[in-house]
């Protein structure tokens, strides 16, 4: 199921969904005449059918095939050839047609005394009499009485099938179609049903022999259920439901049990259609309202499922019953699955109770709209969890196995899973569950809340363990394990946004709403590495729980608290805290997804952050990840100083000044050292921009500031001025980065305060002095046009005249020489007194 799909399931009305879903369903059921393979395509298996388009057998090969059997009755003998006909003509079974007279071929070499049939002949004929019975709109009366005498005589003298699994699905099968055909007559249809009871009780064991044959049987028994009076219906039931708890009978499946599921909505459906409400109230009563009834609680479960299927769409009171007693069932075995004490959601380790929340997950995901019952909330929330994304029993099995013994989880499990029907209908659940918590008391919201959030935090620490343990050597088990966590998320974002719609509301007070928000906003940081796509409800949700914390200081220290400390980021995940061990922390790609989803949110809410809160929180990992190569991750850590440095606009708060002063002084020093390889160029803009507009006039760190950006210019333009004199005049290549300084310097001339402005008109002369001719030419136009479009009166008389001094002094200047005597002494500063360079003390007077 992709991303849109989930969260279009899992957001959409649920009745409207689901009544769309039964209509085309049960549409397409009306066109399938083989039952069993409507059940075993709505629990997730193949189609054994092949298609009429890619059937295997042509027309001239089928008409030989018949001819064929002709031959083997009129010679009374079968060989090998024979057998192969039989193949042939159920290699089209899709497609294949058989009449009156091929069932009555069919009957005679089943019954001749003459003919020895290999045993494994028969499941082929019983199948295409089957055929027969279920295309053929209405067959012989006569020839389907005489096929149910062969049936009887062939299980009491003629075949022992003790030990033929196959042979005994098809003959249920068969039986019961028989029982349901229009024609048969009622000595016949008797005798069909009595024969399928005694196969059900007595030879049950065959049914969970082979798997593949499961669906024949539950077919056998929807037909005979859907033909029969009280008497049998109440005796195939007990049998229906009977066969699972027994040591020897088949498995207790999902698949298995979506088959159930699907059966009982065939078979209440039938009933209804066909005006036998009788039918629905001995189901109700047997199987939803038997205090200790013998059937196993999955098959229970899926049983009440396919009640409410069919209750949801035949609005009728006549089935209010069927429906609350659907409900309850499904209810009691719920409650029995929670425990006194105790996380529900760590009780997935108990084969039992996984199948179990599995089957109510599913059960409740197909089964539309519900009243509100606490025990389905919780048990919902646990399914999620622990069987639909079972996140912490993966991580914790494979940082359990060492690297070269990963096998033993098999890549193959994961990837089962993710072909899984509970895992493909996550949507589906996700939209029960939030209409389920929508509905719930004020409890049992706060109690699946809590499991949520929980699970973030575990699957943030989990994954990030993994990822740096799989990356590189096993990236497609660590593919797989990223599909279900994606998914994972958008349950997250979903459940997210309902919880904002509950409970970011007047009626509850601003001390919840900001204590919701908080936790919502640090849960959806744990699954942030998992947001691989656009999504508008990640959005209403952000903008839902930003509000409530940027406008409350107690909410933004939470929030920021709840931050990795620096210690923690910088250390390999796992190591204890007297044995950390320093790792390649600009590598954690998970970990660095969180921290960003942070950079993000904090400046938003800067104005409430306490200033020490921000020294001893923010301000180290921020500086950190200034110097992370990911750009983006760069570019959000200046956003967060550009935040602070315009804080407090309102405020005379010395200690947040004095603050902002001590981190200019880093801030400047960590963000020139990175650059250009590391450092983005747009966020030292920024940053510069909103030291020079908010620090107070004459600030000594804005000095600085203009310094150490002339001198990275320098070191810029020292290292590329043997460069060709095209290059300087358009400024490209390795000359970018120090014509990206030089406009930035230029631009500082507008927006510096009066009191800098001398010192950086002295700093940029002698940096524009030392250029090639070309460059001087291009900084000297630029500086042109940006003071003649000044309108700033108090700046501008110095700019003209500070330009003018400039203008003449370049133009006084030996150009090649003094640039061929300046690399020759590459190592001295331009920033000194040199006698082969224009004499600073020339321009300071100039100046």
């Amino acid at each position: 199921m992709s991303h849109r799909e989930l969260l279009q399931l899992s957001s959409s009305a649920q009745p409207s969904t689901m009544s769309y879903y039964w209509k085309h369903n049960m549409a397409k059921q009306a066109h399938i005449p083989f039952l069993e393979e409507w059940l075993r395509s709505n629990s997730g298996g193949r189609s054994n059918i092949i298609s009429k388009g890619s059937s295997s057998s042509s027309a001239r090969a089928i008409i030989q095939a018949w001819s064929d059997l002709r031959d083997s009755l009129q010679h009374q003998s079968f060989s090998p050839r024979h057998h192969q006909s039989l193949k042939i003509l159920l290699n089209s079974q899709a497609s294949l047609y058989v009449a009156d007279p091929q069932a009555k071929l069919l009957l005679s070499i089943l019954s001749s005394t003459n003919i020895s049939l290999p045993p494994e002949t028969y499941p082929l004929f019983l199948r295409l009499l089957y055929i027969w019975i279920r295309k053929l709109s209405k067959p012989s009366p006569v020839l389907v009485d005489s096929a149910v005498k062969v049936l009887s005589d062939l299980l009491s003298t003629r075949f022992d099938f003790s030990k033929n699994s196959f042979f005994f699905s098809e003959i249920v099968v068969l039986l019961g179609a028989f029982s349901l055909a229009s024609s048969v007559s009622e000595k016949s249809k008797t005798l069909c049903l009595e024969l399928l009871c005694g196969l059900l009780e007595e030879e049950y064991r065959l049914i969970g022999s082979s798997e593949q044959h499961v669906p024949n049987v539950l077919a056998g028994i929807g037909y005979a259920l859907s033909s029969t009076g009280n008497v049998y219906f109440s005796r195939i039931l007990n049998s229906l439901f009977g066969i699972w708890n027994r040591e020897d009978g088949p498995c207790r499946t999902v698949s298995n049990g979506l088959m159930i599921l699907h059966l009982i909505e065939w078979v209440l459906s039938s009933s209804i259609n066909s005006n036998s409400l009788e039918r629905v109230d001995v189901f109700t009563k047997e199987v939803l309202e038997t205090s200790n009834p013998p059937q196993a609680s999955f098959a229970a479960v899926m049983a009440a499922a396919g009640a409410l299927r069919v209750s949801s769409r035949f609005s009728s009171n006549a089935l209010r019953r069927l429906r609350i007693s659907a409900e309850e069932k499904i209810e009691t075995v719920a409650k029995g699955l929670i425990p006194e004490t105790g996380d529900l959601s760590k009780s997935g380790t108990d084969p039992e109770k996984s199948l179990l929340l599995k089957c109510i997950s599913l059960a409740l995901a197909r089964s539309g709209s519900l009243s509100f019952r606490a025990p389905l909330l919780i048990c919902l929330a646990s399914a999620l969890l622990t069987e639909i994304f079972p996140l912490e029993a993966l991580y914790t099995r494979v940082l359990k196995l060492q690297q070269g013994n990963l096998s033993q989880l098999g890549i193959n499990e994961v990837k089962e899973h993710l072909d899984s029907a509970p895992f493909k209908e996550a949507g589906a659940m996700t939209g029960v569950f939030c209409n389920q918590y929508v509905l719930a008391d004020e409890n049992s919201q706060n109690r699946v809340e809590n499991l949520i959030w929980g699970y973030c935090q575990d699957a943030y620490l989990g994954h990030r363990q993994v990822a740096l343990m799989l990356r590189g050597s096993n990236d497609e088990l660590l593919g797989d394990l990223e599909q279900i966590a994606e998914s994972a998320f958008l349950m997250v974002v979903v459940f997210a946004l309902a919880v904002t719609k509950q409970k970011l509301d007047s009626k509850f007070s601003c001390e919840m709403q900001m204590e919701i928000s908080v936790k919502i906003l640090v849960s959806l940081s744990c699954m942030e590495y998992f947001r691989r796509i656009r999504l508008p409800e990640y959005m209403d949700t952000i903008r839902s729980v930003v509000g409530p914390v940027q406008e409350n200081q107690l909410a933004c220290i939470l929030f920021v608290e709840s931050m990795p400390p620096y210690s923690e980021l910088t250390n390999q995940p796992g190591s204890s805290s007297s044995q950390m061990t320093e790792h390649a922390w600009w590598k954690d790609e998970v970990q660095t997804s969180r921290i960003l989803f942070y950079l993000r949110v904090i400046p938003t809410c800067i104005e409430c952050l306490p200033v020490p809160v921000f020294r001893k929180v923010v301000a180290p990992i921020m500086f950190l990840y200034i110097g992370h190569p990911n750009g983006k991750v760069a570019r959000a850590s200046h956003s967060v100083f550009v935040a602070f440095i315009s804080s407090g606009k309102d405020s005379d708060e010395d200690e947040r000044v004095l603050l902002k002063e001590q981190l200019v002084f880093y801030y400047i020093q960590r963000s020139l050292e990175g650059y250009p390889q590391i450092t983005p160029f747009e966020g030292i803009v920024s940053g510069v921009a909103a030291l020079v507009r908010h620090l107070p006039a004459g600030s000594p760190s804005i000095f600085y500031t203009i310094h150490s950006l002339a001198e990275k210019a320098h070191d810029l333009c020292r290292e590329v001025m043997t460069q060709e004199n095209d290059l300087w005049q358009n400024w490209q290549g390795e000359l970018e980065p120090c014509k990206k300084f030089l406009d930035l310097l230029l631009r500082l001339l507008s927006i510096v305060d009066i009191q800098v402005l001398p010192s950086l008109m002295k700093q940029l002369a002698q940096l524009v002095a030392i250029l090639p001719r070309e460059g001087q030419n291009m900084v000297l136009n630029e500086l042109y046009a940006q003071v003649a479009d000044s309108d700033d009166v108090t700046r501008k008389p110095a700019l003209v005249s500070w330009l003018q001094s400039l203008s003449y002094i370049c133009s006084q200047a030996n150009s090649s020489s003094t640039t061929s005597k300046w690399v020759e002494r590459g190592e001295k500063s331009a920033f000194t007194r040199s006698d082969d360079t224009l004499s600073l003390d020339r321009i300071n007077a100039r100046l």
